[in-house]
């Protein structure tokens, strides 16, 4: 096995100090006065000889990991996959590596995964909270550690989010349907009271007022299993009779896409909450309320980054505005079959 290399067999072969080559790798060669032709020969042998710091070694010396955690809701969802596409780039440009996680929005693995992140000092975490972890938040914030949420947020917690206008969006797209003469416009949701999923429910209930309509709500719960929740979705469709459906997630959206191909139904109108790669696919092209991507990864990450270098000392918390993606699904009286 070949032998590590370490600080001090540099500094041997080099002639020089263990100090001056410690101080010319972590970047203080102009602190310490130390020339460039001196800094220049200890980094090409380095790199000769393939020399490696110790990471460990490394953050106990001076308290930080150089990682962040990334905990969300589910890493699958195009969604939250290009989110952490994006803050990984941004964070690999600053010297941060990501280490991520899935919770499936589920309190108890929420609650494990933050722990297994505080066990290993990562250096900051960026979370979509799910339901029943508000202690947990609180104890991150309450350490004085480097936080921000995102998607969602927690009601009385005064800590640093990004979300986009949830309520507007669903408003936007409930609206659009009205617009274009649609009279039983349904909404499928989920049974939550997480902060996206209330603001949604409430722009919707806002446009139904505005436009006079009577509400058509569909509540599913997600533990069901998939041949349930279609046969249950097929029992709402034969009962309420919606010409247009706003579904309040694109999982949910292609749930009821699929359900309604499986049974070849009339297909309604339909809105999705986020934009899926699937819904250009799709006969007929799905439209969608698509929610800024690229300008949530910059505000997360910059938000974090700012807390790390010790600049983030006031709370911020930032609504973005979300863009209704005009389709073929919600033109004017529809009445094709799903394909």
């Amino acid at each position: 096995m070949k032998k590590k290399i370490l600080i001090s067999d540099i500094a041997r072969d080099l002639g020089v100090s263990v100090t001056t080559v410690s101080f010319i790798l972590n970047g203080k060669a102009k602190e310490k006065r130390i020339s460039d032709g001196l800094t220049k020969r200890v980094l090409d042998y380095v790199k000769k000889v393939g020399y490696k710091p110790n990471e460990l070694a490394k953050s106990l010396r001076t308290g930080k990991t150089k990682i962040i955690g990334l905990v969300i809701e589910d890493i699958s969802n195009p969604f939250f996959a290009n989110i952490a596409r994006l803050i990984e780039a941004k964070a690999y440009s600053k010297g941060y590596r990501i280490l991520y996680c899935s919770t499936d929005n589920q309190p108890e693995k929420t609650i494990e995964l933050i722990e297994l992140f505080r066990d290993r000092h990562v250096d900051g975490y960026i979370i979509t909270p799910s339901e029943g972890v508000r202690e947990t938040i609180e104890s991150l914030i309450g350490n004085h550690l480097p936080l921000v949420l995102f998607d969602r947020y927690i009601p009385g917690i005064d800590a640093n989010y990004v979300i986009s206008d949830n309520l507007k969006g669903a408003y936007d797209a409930t609206a659009h349907l009205a617009q274009r003469g649609y009279k039983r416009i349904a909404l499928v949701t989920l049974y939550s009271s997480q902060t996206q999923m209330r603001d949604r429910m409430n722009g919707y209930m806002r446009a139904i007022d505005t436009y006079q309509l009577q509400p058509y709500v569909k509540k599913v719960n997600m533990e069901d299993d998939e041949q349930t929740a279609i046969q249950d979705f097929h029992a709402f469709m034969r009962d309420q009779q919606p010409d247009a459906i706003f579904f309040a997630t694109n999982y949910l959206a292609i749930r009821g896409l699929k359900a309604l191909k499986q049974r070849d139904m009339p297909m309604p109108a339909v809105v999705s909450y986020d934009d899926h790669t699937l819904f250009k696919l799709f006969t007929p092209t799905i439209t969608a309320v698509s929610q800024p991507i690229e300008a949530i990864a910059d505000e997360l990450i910059n938000t974090l980054l700012n807390q790390l270098d010790g600049k983030g000392k006031e709370t911020k918390q930032v609504v973005l505005p979300s863009e209704l993606v005009i389709r073929e699904s919600s033109s004017a009286q529809i009445s094709a079959t799903a394909n």
